[in-house]
C-alpha cells in the first residue's frame, strides 16, 4: 500500500495537526519524518487544546501506531514532558509509540550552542526557536551526531561527553557572554532513562514491512515549504526538508510508494522570525487578523507575520511537492472583514511573473475579492462568498481543495 503524505505549504503554521489528527483513523501508521521540537501542532479535541512538538498527531488515534522517524532531531527532554502531560488523558499512548533509533539526539550542548549561535548574529538574526534544532542537523552532516540507537550501547557516556567537549570549545569563537549550565544535564539524563523503555526500532524495516503486509501509512511534515533547507527563502529557513523529498529520506521509504500530497495551506498567510515576506500586512487588519486567528506561535508564543493569500508562492510549493490536493484552514477567521486581497502575481523588473525565484524587487500584484463577512459557520456550511474564493484558488493553482477548516476543532471541518 502507498504512503500518503501532508505537509504545509507556507512557512509553517498552517494547521497540518488539525487535517492528521481528522483522517488519521483512515491509517495504519502515523510518521513524523523531519523537524523536532521546533513543530507546534496544535490539535483541538471536544474543546480541550492539545500542542503537540514532537509526537505524531495521530496519537489520540486507539487503532494507529505512531512513528517519530529517522530524520527527526528529538530532544528526549521535551519528549518526556510531552508524554508525560498527555499521560492523563490517555496512559496507553507509549504503546502506539514507536521511535527511529537512527533518530538524532538533541543534546543539552546543542541548545546551548544555538542560543549562542543566535544571539551573535545581532540584528541579523534568523528567528530560531532555540530547542537546538540547527546544531543537531549540523553535527548529523558533520557525522558528529549521537542517535537515539546509541543510549542503548555501553559507551554512550563516553560518547557524550566527547560531544560536549567539542561544544563547548566550539561556543567560544562566538561573541556571546552567554554561559553553559550543567543544571540541564539532569533533566537531559532523567529523560534518556525514560527513552530506553519507550520503543525503539528499525524503522525503516519496519514500516516497509507494513507497508509490504498492506498496511497504509501517512507521512506527517513539520514546519512549512517555504521554509525548506533548500527551496526556501533562504537563509531564513529551517535545517531540514520540509518538502516531499524528505519523507523518503526521513522515514527510509522509495519514491514509489508515495501516493496522494496533501497541501495545507491558511486563507491567508503568516510567518514567525525574520525572512522575506511579500504579502505581509503592517496595519490594523493585519492586527484584527492576528488576534481573530490567535496567531501566536504554538512553540515559541511569539506573535506571528500576518499577510494575505499569495498564490505565486503556493504554486511554487504545490510544483516542487507534486501536490495532488489541498486543504485550507482557518477561512472562519476572515470573516471579520469586508473584502480580502489575494496576490496572484509578483510584478518583477522583468514584468509579470507567476513564481518566487528572487525576493529583492519584487511587488505583490493583488485581485480583491468579496468575503463572507460576519458569517455564522455553527450551521457548517460554506457561504456563497466563501465558495467563490475556493473556486478562484482552485483556477489558479489547478487543484481541487477537499477539505474547508471553519474553526480550531476536529469536528469544525467541511469535506468537498
Amino acid at each position: 500500500m502507498p504512503v500518503d503524505v501532508i505537509l504545509g505549504l507556507q512557512w509553517g503554521d498552517e494547521g497540518k495537526g488539525k487535517l492528521v489528527d481528522a483522517i488519521a483513523s483512515d491509517y495504519n501508521v502515523i510518521a513524523r519524518f523531519q523537524g523536532g521540537a521546533n513543530a507546534g501542532h496544535t490539535l483541538v479535541i471536544q474543546g480541550v487544546k492539545h500542542v503537540l512538538h514532537l509526537l505524531p498527531s495521530g496519537i489520540f488515534h486507539m487503532n494507529c501506531k505512531n512513528l517519530i522517524g529517522n530524520g527527526v532531531v528529538l530532544d528526549p527532554v521535551i519528549l518526556f514532558k510531552e508524554i508525560q502531560n498527555l499521560l492523563s488523558y490517555d496512559n496507553s499512548l507509549t504503546q502506539r509509540l514507536f521511535i527511529s533509533k537512527k533518530a538524532t539526539l538533541i543534546l543539552p550542548t546543542h541548545k546551548f550552542l544555538d542560543k549562542i549561535q543566535e544571539d551573535s548574529k545581532k540584528e541579523k538574526k534568523i528567528g530560531s526557536t532555540l530547542k537546538g534544532i540547527s546544531p543537531a542537523y549540523q553535527d548529523k552532516i558533520a557525522r558528529l551526531t549521537l542517535k537515539v540507537g546509541d543510549i542503548l550501547k555501553p559507551n554512550f557516556h563516553e560518547k557524550y561527553h566527547e560531544i560536549k567537549s567539542y561544544h563547548l570549545n566550539l561556543s567560544k569563537i562566538y561573541p556571546s557572554d552567554l554561559q553553559y549550565d550543567i543544571e540541564f544535564e539532569k533533566d537531559f539524563w532523567d529523560s534518556i532513562e525514560y527513552l530506553k523503555s519507550l520503543n525503539l526500532i528499525d524503522s525503516e524495516i519496519w514500516i516497509n514491512e507494513i507497508l509490504q503486509k498492506g498496511g497504509k501509512v501517512l507521512a506527517e511534515g513539520a514546519q512549512g515549504s517555504m521554509l525548506d533547507i533548500d527551496f526556501g527563502s533562504y537563509p531564513f529557513v529551517t535545517s531540514s526538508n520540509t518538502t516531499v523529498g524528505g519523507v523518503c529520506t526521513g522515514l527510509g521509504v522509495p519514491p514509489s510508494a508515495i501516493h496522494e500530497v496533501w497541501g495545507v495551506f491558511k486563507a491567508y498567510c503568516t510567518r514567525v522570525g525574520s525572512g522575506p515576506f511579500p504579502t505581509e500586512e503592517m496595519g490594523d487588519i493585519g492586527n484584527l487578523l492576528r488576534e481573530k486567528g490567535k496567531e501566536f506561535g504554538a512553540t515559541t508564543g511569539r506573535p506571528r507575520r500576518i499577510g494575505w493569500l499569495d498564490i505565486p508562492a503556493l504554486r511554487y510549493a504545490c510544483m516542487i511537492n507534486g501536490v495532488t490536493q489541498l486543504a485550507m484552514m482557518k477561512s472562519d477567521v476572515l470573516q471579520c472583514i469586508h473584502n480580502i486581497p489575494v496576490c496572484t502575481f509578483y510584478q518583477t523588473p522583468n514584468g509579470k511573473y507567476p513564481l518566487p525565484t528572487d525576493y529583492d524587487n519584487i511587488t505583490p500584484l493583488y485581485e480583491n475579492l468579496e468575503g463572507w463577512y460576519q458569517y455564522d459557520f455553527s450551521n457548517a456550511s460554506i457561504p456563497q462568498n466563501l465558495s467563490n474564493y475556493i473556486l478562484f484558488i482552485e483556477n489558479l493553482l489547478k487543484l481541487p481543495i477537499k477539505m474547508v477548516s471553519i474553526g480550531p476543532d476536529r469536528n469544525q471541518t467541511i469535506y468537498r
